[in-house]
């Protein structure tokens, strides 16, 4: 059993989602192995907190064309969506823990290109961040 101060570390951690956050940063240090980690991560961490502030921008491990690569696998058809059971197997084979399990589409079982980039971004970038427009 953890010691009254190791608990208290442990709940800081969890209410702030340092943990997360490390392995995040961790993650987009090793995809994209730049020739200067330390000034990566300060940039990193400077566009997240620019980013908190405007709600914009976010540095994310995926950009784009990841994105919209892995929508297309999936969208073998072209119709422009995905179902739900892609989307949520996507997300979590991608790696992100917080996302909307019942996102804009799912009634229909049709889940859009923008939805998913839009949830993957999220929990890449935004630690601790719920946006009120997320479904739960």
């Amino acid at each position: 059993m953890a010691s009254p101060q190791e608990q208290e570390a442990l709940e800081y951690l969890a209410e702030h989602q340092i943990l997360e956050l490390i392995d995040s940063l961790t993650s987009m240090l090793l995809y994209h192995r730049p020739a200067k980690p330390l000034e990566f991560l300060i940039e990193q961490l400077e566009q997240l907190k620019v980013a908190k502030t405007i709600q914009k921008n976010y540095p994310c491990l995926f950009d784009e064309s990841n994105l919209d690569a892995v929508f297309g696998i999936l969208d073998t058809t072209k119709k422009g969506h995905i179902t739900l059971v892609q989307y949520t197997e996507a997300l979590k084979t991608l790696g992100v823990k917080d996302f909307a399990k019942n996102p804009s589409g799912a009634e229909d079982n049709k889940i859009r290109l923008a939805i998913f980039k839009a949830e993957a971004r999220f929990d890449q970038a935004r630690p601790g961040v719920r946006s009120p427009a997320r479904g739960s």
